[in-house]
């Protein structure tokens, strides 16, 4: 077999092109390629395929059980043409190409590096080279046979696979298994294991991150090697694990036909192209996984000034006005949020309904009743205390009670079966529609040109299911249409209002994808109303998406959270209440809500000072990289810590949630060899000053020793380096 070394610091890569001329992807990995890891011939021919692609009608003669993604064709009756070795402004980029002739189907590979960082941006494009229709079932982004093969023991032992589990109010929610865990174990080193059983991950439906995030990373704790990888797409994906031979795979992908609903009929001359995949390696250790992940996030991401600002945003919702704005009741928050240092104000859902207003939206005019002299009147006294105005929209959706909705024709929305597809008494739009195009051009052009709105807080609270079946070869087809549409008018938008800053919101963080976040600034993480849970998201929010886009609720309570005696918010004073609130957002992006100009001024003071500080870091926080120096949390943890790491010190969040220990131990010497091996310096508890606790940093240890001697309780440190 002829070998083709690919070695792209910290890749090492190796092709193998066969006596069939076929081309296998062999190695893939931060170690050096070991032929001896590899399998008998015979399983090398059956399987480690560059790119598994799978159209209609054609044999799978080798072993295949289930719903595997393997041995699909023509991805196995491929032949090597050529691979181009290239480099461009972001660094090396492979394009390889092969061919089926007697199939009729060519494959062009592309991969782009990002110099050192460790990950590669992939994706395949099959074209229709026959003279007839074909049916594109599945094809990859990124597959990988052998993942397993550093090493000598079994499997069993030595891959740790994290899976980052995600839903409403419990976002970025990572649990580790072994492959046993979950019903892929071995009971030997090697054995033909000839299973239909696999690990799938998948996302079938328009919210992307709905159950998971579009993510994963393995760890073999044996030969200190990790992969991981980043789903770019808004819709349908889906990755598995699973056996073939003597080895494991990876195969990583948009929507499929199994799990998605979705093929494509591709017409002679007609390609398509997988939607891109981040695909990295590092040691066995998630933080150096997360710190390229983060670099790379930023290098993809659309240029912004909000990016680069970081600036304080207060929105007027979360356990505030909770969708019942008024002339009224804004006018003081204004006052508030200006005074205590909020750059944005926004003001949130049902400033276009008289009364209730969830099946009547999609038409976005402001309601007088509530807004008499309009709402521009609003807008107009925020920007005069010096605020940008924003205001909640949610432009996907119209409600079956919308007038509107009822005189436009179906085409305007997602149908299946010839009927309108509901979900929680809305209709989806389709964004393929010129006119659903130019519908929601007008409210855009409209809030921003005649209400003065700078910030939009776009939300998205139904889920259309698998697809629409107008226009298109399937209902996931038609499904991912649409979402190339929404992409390309958010490129529209920001061409038109650069300056515009857009959320991206769904109920919370069910849509936390790099499809949409490439384009968008800043992301809704939950809807989490309780403080103290909310503590969980914020730790794990820079799994997810980078530390500056990661919009983080704190809302102080008038009176607290009335709660049963003995529970945790029941033990938790109002003045730690609101630290605690505050350190929730203090390393992200602070979304500030609550009734500010109902709280005593000592509690508003601490809001007040805590909106100064983050003011002080948050040119640092842009450019950091996280590290967790007790690991990533869970609901249950009664101690968390999130630690970003900046040029020259870093910051620590660290919190205590119940438990019998007042005393946190927070080992920090892997966040100082993330840094570069720096060495720490002067530390200080940098929020709340009034309110410090004691204390103690060991610098041989490099471990931080932190005292929260109440039951609720949160503090905000930083380490200078030297």
């Amino acid at each position: 077999m002829k070998l083709i070394r690919i070695d792209e610091a910290p890749f090492h890569i190796v092709f193998g092109i066969n006596e069939d001329n076929e081309l296998k992807l062999l190695h893939f990995s931060k170690t050096e390629f070991n032929e001896e890891d590899l399998p008998e011939e015979n399983f090398i021919k059956e399987a480690f395929q560059l790119v598994q692609v799978s159209f209609s009608g054609y044999n799978r003669p080798y072993e295949k059980h289930g719903n595997k993604h393997i041995v699909t064709a023509p991805g196995y009756t491929l032949k090597f043409l050529d691979i181009k070795d290239m480099r461009n402004e972001t660094g090396r980029c492979l394009m390889i190409s092969q061919i089926d002739e007697k199939i009729g189907a060519k494959v062009i590979t592309d991969w782009q590096f990002f110099g050192s960082l460790g990950i590669i941006r992939m994706r395949n494009t099959v074209y229709n080279i026959s003279d007839e229709v074909q049916t594109l079932e599945y094809i990859s982004s990124f597959a990988y046979t052998g993942i397993e093969k550093e090493g000598s023991s079994s499997s069993d032992d030595k891959l740790e696979l994290r899976i980052p589990h995600n839903g409403w109010q419990k976002e970025m929610n990572w649990k580790t298994y072994s492959f046993p865990d979950l019903g892929l174990g071995q009971t030997q080193p090697v054995v033909y294991q000839r299973t239909s059983k696999t690990i799938e991950v998948t996302n079938t439906g328009n919210w992307s991150t709905k159950e998971y995030l579009p993510m994963g990373y393995l760890a073999n704790t044996e030969a200190n090697t990790a992969l991981f990888w980043q789903i770019e797409h808004n819709g349908s994906w889906h990755w598995e694990i699973g056996d073939q031979g003597r080895c494991f795979y990876l195969n990583v992908s948009g929507p499929t036909e199994i799990q998605s609903h979705w093929y494509k009929d591709l017409k002679p001359g007609e390609g398509f192209t997988s939607v891109p995949v981040a695909v990295g390696v590092s040691d066995a250790d998630f933080a150096a996984a997360m710190d390229s992940l983060t670099k790379y996030r930023r290098i993809i991401r659309r240029p912004n000034a909000d990016n680069e600002n970081l600036p304080v945003i207060f929105n007027d919702y979360m356990n505030c006005l909770f969708g019942d704005p008024t002339t009224e009741k804004e006018l003081p928050l204004v006052d508030a949020a200006a005074e205590a240092g909020c750059e944005y104000f926004v003001i949130d859902a049902g400033w276009y309904a008289d009364g209730e207003w969830w099946a009547n939206v999609g038409e976005w005019q402001e309601s007088r009743k509530r807004f008499p002299n309009g709402i521009k009147e609003v807008t107009d006294y925020i920007r005069s205390k010096g605020m940008v105005p924003g205001v909640w929209l949610e432009l996907e959706v119209m409600g079956i009670d919308c007038e509107k909705a009822k005189a436009v024709p179906d085409n305007w929305f997602f149908i299946r079966h010839g009927k309108r597809v509901f979900d929680r008494s809305r209709y989806q739009l389709d964004f393929r529609n010129p006119k659903v195009i130019e519908h929601v051009n007008e409210v855009v052009d409209r809030v921003v040109n005649e209400y003065g709105v700078g910030y939009i807080k776009m939300d998205y609270n139904i889920e259309p299911g698998i697809g629409t079946e107008i226009d298109a070869d399937s209902v996931g087809d038609g499904l991912m249409q649409h979402e190339k549409a929404y992409l390309e008018w958010l490129d529209e938008i920001f061409a038109k209002y650069p300056n515009l800053v857009i959320e991206n919101c769904s109920s919370g963080g069910l849509r936390i994808d790099y499809a949409l976040l490439s384009r968008y600034s800043i992301q809704s993480t939950s809807d989490q109303e309780d403080y103290i849970n909310y503590a969980t998201i914020s730790v794990n929010a820079p799994t997810g998406v980078t530390p500056e886009q990661a919009a983080v609720w704190s809302y102080p309570q008038r009176e607290g959270m009335k709660e049963k005696e003995g529970s945790l918010r029941a033990q938790a004073d109002l003045r730690e209440e609101t630290i605690y609130n505050t350190v929730n957002a203090m390393l992200l992006r602070i979304h500030q809500s609550g009734h500010l100009a109902e709280l005593s001024k000592d509690r508003f003071d601490l809001v007040k000072e805590g909106i100064s500080c983050y003011k002080s870091i948050r040119s640092e926080l842009k450019e950091s990289v996280p590290y967790w120096p007790i690991g990533l949390a869970d609901s249950r943890d009664t101690q968390l810590s999130l630690c970003l790491i900046a040029k020259d010190r870093m910051f620590i969040s660290v919190y205590r949630r119940g438990g019998d220990s007042a005393r946190i131990k927070l080992p920090l010497k892997g966040a100082l060899d993330i840094a570069g091996g720096k060495r720490a310096g002067e530390v200080n508890c940098i929020y709340p000053e009034k309110y410090q606790v004691n204390f103690d940093f060991d610098p041989i240890t490099a471990e931080l020793t932190v005292d929260l001697p109440k039951t609720v309780m949160a503090r905000l440190f930083e380490v200078k380096f030297r």
